[in-house]
């Protein structure tokens, strides 16, 4: 038996399950003929770890991956952006390639750079360009841009006010994506395919508000109303291509990393810890800077934020930390004290937003 795996980078349940199911034949005839339910992602739930960690059986502690950026050491300046190369433990598709099985993996996060696999790989959006050794064996680089006409990595500015650009972008990405695993399962012998199509990600992340009725800026007959449902319809058709071209008794899951869901604001992490004292600056900016820019006063500061768009904090640890000032004995009082108000933050209008706090240990094996 050969097993296929379509990941469908931030697909989102209640939209596949529910909300489109009729729209989207293949996936319908998937979960009718099979099993089907949401997944429980990583915390975070971001593509980097979760794609590494859904292929390991492993967690983002025992990575030390927990998203894009990651602090390599106790510096207030170490940071490592996360890449294959970090990763320390064997993914389904070495094993398999140890047993002897041929595989097929493209665009699996984190994948770049390329490492050896029993078969072939392209790599995946966190490769610096088309012009960088992407893949694995290095020859087949020639091939994938032949068949793709011209490869493209990711979905280049998906935050661009431009929409009708972005949606071209996106088309033309998904289409190569696809036109390359095709090829591939057409001309390669494989006993495990695996490929993960990231466009799905970044029409969410251009167009949620566009879709979603209960988003704040949801605007009812606006143009891009109908954006995401044409494109995970497309999607369909092309997943339904694909399981035209593998033989019946494949094993195949369609998996998403992580779902999706209206934004109704933010929180600025960094200046709700200057409010509370726990972050002291030596000067205050005088424009929106970003917190390793900033002038932190280290002397006086007990915890601060970095290292993503969700709130990953730190402590500022005497005897770790250079200019520590947390006492190894208050270590956990602070943590705790930390937690409580993390999760009594409330919205202007006083409700409590929900917020959640979690040590480390909770977690993370």
């Amino acid at each position: 038996m050969k097993v296929a795996v379509l990941g469908l980078d931030c697909a989102a349940p209640q939209l596949v399950f529910d909300q489109w199911r009729e729209e989207l034949p293949n996936l319908r005839q998937l979960m009718d003929a099979g099993r089907y339910g949401p997944l429980e992602s990583t915390h975070p739930p971001i593509t980097v770890p979760a794609w590494a960690c859904m292929m390991s059986s492993r967690d983002p502690g025992q990575f030390g991956i927990y998203g894009f950026r990651n602090r390599k050491d106790h510096s207030y300046d170490g940071y490592a952006l996360a890449n294959a190369s970090t990763l320390r433990h064997e993914l389904v598709w070495d094993i398999l390639g140890r047993a002897g099985k041929q595989v097929i993996v493209l665009g699996v996060p984190p994948s770049y750079p390329p490492r050896p696999v029993h078969g072939l790989l392209v790599g995946c959006f966190l490769t610096p360009s088309t012009k960088s050794a992407y893949t694995y064996p290095p020859e087949i680089k020639e091939e994938v841009e032949r068949v793709a006409g011209g490869y493209v990595l990711d979905v280049e500015g998906f935050r661009t006010d431009d929409k009708d650009a972005l949606l071209t972008r996106i088309y033309e990405k998904t289409r190569k994506h696809f036109a390359v695993a095709k090829h591939f399962l057409k001309t390669r012998p494989w006993d495990f395919f695996m490929m993960v199509e990231m466009g799905v990600d970044r029409i969410h992340h251009g167009f949620w508000k566009y879709m979603d009725p209960t988003h704040p800026k949801y605007v009812p007959g606006n143009p891009y109303e109908h954006a995401i449902r044409e494109y995970y319809r497309y999607c369909d058709q092309e997943v339904g291509e694909i399981l035209a071209l593998l033989p019946g008794d494949t094993a195949v899951f369609v998996v998403s990393d992580h779902g999706a869901k209206k934004m109704d604001g933010g929180l600025c992490f960094n200046e709700w810890l200057l409010r509370k004292g726990y972050l002291t600056l030596e000067s205050y900016p005088d424009r929106l800077t970003p917190i390793d820019r900033a002038a932190i006063n280290w002397s006086r500061t007990k915890a601060w934020g970095d290292g993503g768009y969700y709130g990953r904090l730190f402590l500022n640890v005497k005897g770790r930390e250079p200019q520590g000032i947390v006492a190894p004995t208050d270590y956990e009082k602070v943590r705790s004290d930390l937690i409580a108000e993390i999760e009594a933050i409330e919205d202007a209008e006083g409700r409590n937003i929900g917020s959640r706090a979690y040590r480390p240990e909770e977690l993370y094996r």
